[in-house]
């Protein structure tokens, strides 16, 4: 089963896709929450995702821990973790630092790359907009960009999603192998 990676803006169908690659790949399914409510309008989004999940499902609610539950989930479930953007602010506002937020991204990637039974991944692309003009901010899009990033470079298949819409991402070294005639020097005689 693949590991699937799904990016993209706020309400651009990450979440809905997520659940219906979920749907097909079985009926064991666990999914990794990591939202918190803290306040009534995220409790309100957090009822309108566990009604959307299947009654069957098995829910673990992890705001910090994520590593650790994917690596305590059920090994034939597979999994939906939703989502690296709440995830990243959580660990910011607990006060973790940079190098510790990436690190724990790139061991919750390498901990699902090496489950069998699959898991699809939902996160925001935060870093498409202008420069924000506060250094929590920028801070926040770049922690979350370098997660990101890790998390892509271990799934075996990563999308971009637009209005409903996917967008296929192929790693770097397969763009780079296509171009490489353009990087070329010419030949001379």
């Amino acid at each position: 089963m693949p590991f699937v990676l799904l990016l993209g803006g706020v309400r651009s169908g990450k979440s809905a896709l997520a659940l219906e690659i979920a749907a097909r790949a079985g009926d064991a399914v666990t999914v990794v929450a990591t939202a918190e409510a803290r306040d009534e309008e995220m409790e309100r989004r957090i009822a309108r995702h566990r009604a959307d999940r299947p009654a069957g499902w098995t829910t673990t609610e992890e705001p910090f821990a994520l590593g650790e539950a994917v690596r305590l989930a059920s090994p034939p479930h597979f999994l939906i973790v939703d989502c690296l953007t709440l995830w990243v602010s959580n660990l910011l506002a607990r006060g973790d630092d940079d190098e510790t937020i990436a690190s724990a991204g790139r061991e919750a990637a390498a901990a699902l790359a090496a489950r069998p039974s699959g898991a699809v991944v939902v996160s925001n692309e935060v870093g498409l907009g202008i420069v924000p003009a506060n250094p929590v901010a920028r801070r926040f899009r770049d922690a979350l960009g370098a997660v990101n990033a890790a998390f892509a470079a271990r799934a075996d298949r990563a999308a971009f999603l637009v209005a409903g819409r996917v967008c296929e991402l192929g790693p770097a070294a397969e763009f780079m192998e296509e171009i490489q005639w353009r990087a070329s020097p010419a030949s001379s005689t």
